[in-house]
């Protein structure tokens, strides 16, 4: 029996970045015209929600899956556009995606070691692709917007964070709530949920990622993490908006040096490394580089049938 004709097909390469997939739409994604990608986004949005659904949800995807769409860049001096996106929507940034899709696209022998720069809509970023396979990618500008800040969460009673941005809006709490440990991950989704919930409605609305801090067990790691992410689902990576959120934080608390690096843990265990530099002292504007590495696990043509009932994803 001949496949219908009707059946749309996707190109995509499968990665993941310390643990925490991402998948490349390559090919037969959406044509969403020209223009700045911070306007792009908003038309992937409005008009083509049904598709980012299909190719990250179940039962294609998973609440984990990251989707990163290759668009044509608007500004001259990038080479490639991207447009990151969750199971519940579109991302800002993704550090751990950004590795994710320089080395796919290392695979299919579009990069070689050097710097390329990426166009994506929240700023350009730069991302060097090493000989040893690592990536290291120059983030968007960071920032510290409060430090400090009390909430109350019903069930918990009050915890204290900071707010930041690392090209996605974070809640950053050290010290807080279960132990960073893979035996309590429903305790510290449950946890990391309520937070978010509580930073949303007493003041913070924006912030749609919460992160949480201990020591590391590890030697010549200085801190664990666990990151959840927009929907509820928690980042297996050490998050590198997040650990660029953190950088951002601890160079405004004078506990790390412009250019020392700081060596972040995820939950599972792998690790990014992250050092940054100062753009506006004043203003606490960091700069921030991570590094890490993205092993890629399948070229694959996903299946788009009108005729499922589940084409579109699982929403």
């Amino acid at each position: 029996m001949s496949a219908p004709t009707s059946l749309r097909r996707i190109r995509v390469i499968d990665s993941h970045t310390g643990g925490e997939p991402t998948r490349l739409v390559i090919s037969g994604g959406l044509d969403l015209g020209s223009g700045p990608l911070e306007e792009r986004v908003r038309r992937f949005r409005a008009e083509h929600d049904a598709f980012r659904s299909a190719i990250v949800n179940e039962p294609r995807g998973s609440d984990v899956m990251v989707g990163a769409l290759l668009v044509p860049p608007h500004r001259a001096d990038c080479r490639f556009g991207v447009i990151f996106f969750n199971n519940v929507g579109c991302l800002g940034m993704c550090g751990h995606g950004t590795i994710g899709l320089v080395a796919s696209l290392a695979h299919l022998g579009q990069l070689t070691p050097g710097c390329v720069k990426i166009d994506t809509p929240v700023g350009a970023v730069e991302a060097e692709l090493h000989a040893s396979g690592e990536v290291s990618v120059d983030n968007v500008p960071s920032h510290r917007k409060a430090r400090g800040v009390t909430i109350n969460v019903p069930g918990h009673g009050e915890v204290r964070g900071d707010v930041a941005w690392g090209g996605n809006w974070f809640f950053l709490v050290d010290g807080a709530g279960p132990a960073i440990e893979l035996a309590n991950l429903e305790a510290l989704t449950d946890f990391t949920w309520r937070v978010r919930q509580a930073v949303n409605a007493q003041g913070f609305p924006d912030v749609d990622h919460v992160e949480l801090f201990a020591p590391s067990p590890q030697a010549g790691v200085h801190s664990r993490n666990f990151v959840l992410c927009p929907g509820k689902a928690y980042d297996r990576s050490p998050c590198g908006t997040g650990t660029s959120a953190k950088l951002a934080c601890l160079a405004a608390d004078g506990k790390l040096a412009e250019g020392a690096e700081w060596v972040q843990e995820s939950v599972i265990g792998s690790v990014f490394r992250g050092r940054y530099r100062w753009v506006d002292r004043a203003a606490g504007v960091v700069a921030p580089t991570i590094t890490g590495t993205a092993h890629v696990m399948a070229e694959t043509e996903q299946l788009l049938d009108p005729r499922d009932p589940f084409c579109w994803g699982i929403r």
